[in-house]
């Protein structure tokens, strides 16, 4: 009999070290678990063992392994243990519990149909430092007998090694979803200095979030007129239905609600919220939501917005709010960032026409206005002629002041837009424009066209014509050039200007940008993420060279 008790106690040892070696070579904890609860069952000799680790919430069970059912017995109960009944009474009060009949337990709640019998029961508390993870539960000794002090010892020692791969699997799970975060915002704060569209931003913060916090689906609205609109989305459900219904949202809505306080809010149940708009929760099939506002500089110009969370409880955390807002503090910057640049661009476009406008009410009074004076003059002399050849002579120098009048009105036409632009292309646009030039200055343009027969981009033919027009007009005011050189290319990839004169020249160090108008020029260019430059030495005249890509 001693010798049996023995080679008992060595059996139960040797499960003890083989556990532990294969719990350190296992990196799964689903593994390490499940090693754990068939060790439980050897050195116990019990017929069933389970172990069933606690939620982060401490009040139910998030897994629940097995030892002992077959699949048919495990299909036949159906829905796995959610920790009420005895098991609820381990997970509030975490001390070991030995039980002779399982049902005779106040707390006992029966069993589901399909289950087995059981009657002896031992239960041991997963605990580290005082934390409760889980717990080990053992029933059904082989030979029909109690659970004794020696298998609770033994089982004490196996849910400590349970609790260590429950932490370290936690922690790994909190160290992976911390370099998932920072790696995704790393991303969106590489896209905010990149990337100038804020369409493709805002998809990246929905995208990127949805897969932090596991939610359903995910969208950022934006301020529209008297509602909002979706400025991006991804979902799971991420149909026309859906974002239609998204589209649906009205500043009554709770999105528009938020929008108004500027304050974050969890709901963890819709149907509850008296500020839902339950039509669009019904046609969206949602049951939570994460309403975050996107800010700056305090003031709500967005928000963002998550519904249900996957997995067996919709509900999101407060760790899932914190991370949302952090993400709606990108897409605020982004936001706000696109608003800025628009406004600038909108303000230089403002600027731009003044100043061209500017000159064109210039030359129509000096020019235009002048011609007409001098046309009222004419008819005057058409009235007071005396004889027929005082009539002629009037007549001719009235048509003479005409044609003049006409011919300025439709260079200055030509100088807003040329029609030829639009209707022949940029090669025979600037073919007028040299021809105008030449004629007006007397200086020679040498037009060289090598773009093939497929016209460019309409913005891409308006940004080269004007780069052309502006440089010609710098020559005629800054150069005493006598010979224009003009050269048009086009490549796989790009489309290209080069302008040579033989003027003076300048000093590139003592050059004014604003002077000869190619801050305006070069923005044109770099609004195509093209490049300009200009090279030019004193008596050694100049070259501009644009080069835009398509």
């Amino acid at each position: 009999m001693g010798d049996m008790t023995a080679r008992e106690g060595t059996d139960r040892l040797r499960v003890l070290v083989e556990t532990g070696i294969a719990i350190n070579s296992e990196l799964s904890l689903d593994g390490v678990l499940e090693r754990i609860v068939e060790a439980a069952a050897r050195v116990t000799d019990a017929h069933y063992a389970a172990l069933g680790v606690i939620d982060p919430a401490g009040t139910g069970l998030e897994r629940f392994v097995t030892h002992g059912m077959t699949d048919e017995v495990e299909k036949q109960i159906g829905d796995l243990p959610h920790g009420r009944g005895i098991l609820g009474v381990l997970i509030r009060d975490a001390r070991n519990l030995r039980l002779h009949n399982l049902s005779e337990h106040p707390r006992s709640v029966g069993f589901p149909s399909g289950h087995p019998p059981m009657n002896t029961f031992l239960g041991v508390p997963i605990m580290l430092r005082g934390v409760a993870y889980g717990n080990l539960y053992l029933t059904e000794k082989n030979d029909g007998s109690d659970f004794t002090d020696e298998d609770e010892e033994l089982v004490s020692l196996l849910a400590a090694q349970a609790a260590v791969a429950v932490e370290n699997a936690r922690l790994y799970e909190s160290a992976t979803s911390w370099t998932q975060q920072l790696e995704s915002l790393n991303e969106i704060g590489g896209a905010l200095v990149g990337e100038l569209e804020l369409g493709p931003l805002l998809d990246l913060v929905a995208t990127r979030l949805r897969g932090l916090i596991g939610a359903r689906l995910v969208a950022i609205a934006l301020p529209a007129g008297d509602g909002l609109r979706i400025a991006a989305a991804d979902g799971e459900g991420e149909g026309e239905a859906d974002l239609e219904a998204f589209n649906l949202l009205e500043r009554d809505s709770k999105t528009g609600r938020v929008l108004e306080r500027g304050s974050s809010e969890r709901v963890d149940s819709l149907l509850e919220d008296p500020e839902v708009n339950q039509d669009v929760t019904r046609r969206l099939g949602a049951s939570t939501g994460l309403y975050v506002p996107l800010l700056a500089r305090e003031r709500p110009i967005g928000v963002l917005v998550a519904h249900d969370k996957l997995g067996p409880d919709p509900r999101f955390s407060s760790a899932d709010l914190r991370l949302a807002e952090q993400f709606a503090n990108r897409a605020a910057i982004a936001v706000d960032l696109s608003r800025r640049v628009a406004r600038d661009a909108l303000r230089r476009v403002v600027s731009g026409q003044e100043l061209e406008r500017r000159r064109l009410a210039r030359e129509l009074h000096d020019e235009t206005g002048q011609a007409l004076t001098s046309i009222l003059l004419g008819l005057r002399g058409v009235e007071e002629a005396g004889s027929p050849g005082e009539m002629s002579t009037a007549a001719s120098n009235l048509r003479e002041l005409v044609v003049g009048t006409l011919q300025d009105v439709r260079r200055l036409a030509v100088q807003l837009r040329p029609k030829a632009l639009d209707d022949f292309g940029l090669v025979a646009a600037v073919e007028h424009l040299v021809q105008t030039f030449s004629e007006a200055t007397a200086i020679r343009v040498d037009l060289e066209a090598q773009l093939g027969d497929k016209r460019l981009p309409a913005e891409v033919e308006t940004t080269l014509y004007r780069i052309v027009q502006e440089a010609l007009t710098n020559i005629v005011k800054h150069a005493g050039a006598s010979t224009v050189s003009i050269l048009l290319v086009r490549s796989n990839t790009s489309a290209t200007v080069v302008i040579e004169d033989d003027g003076q020249g300048f000093d590139q160090a003592e050059l004014r940008e604003d002077g000869m108008g190619i801050i305006g020029m070069r923005e044109r260019v770099e609004l195509h993420e093209g490049r300009l430059t200009v090279e030019s030495t004193p008596g050694s005249g100049a070259t501009l060279v644009a080069e835009v890509p398509l």
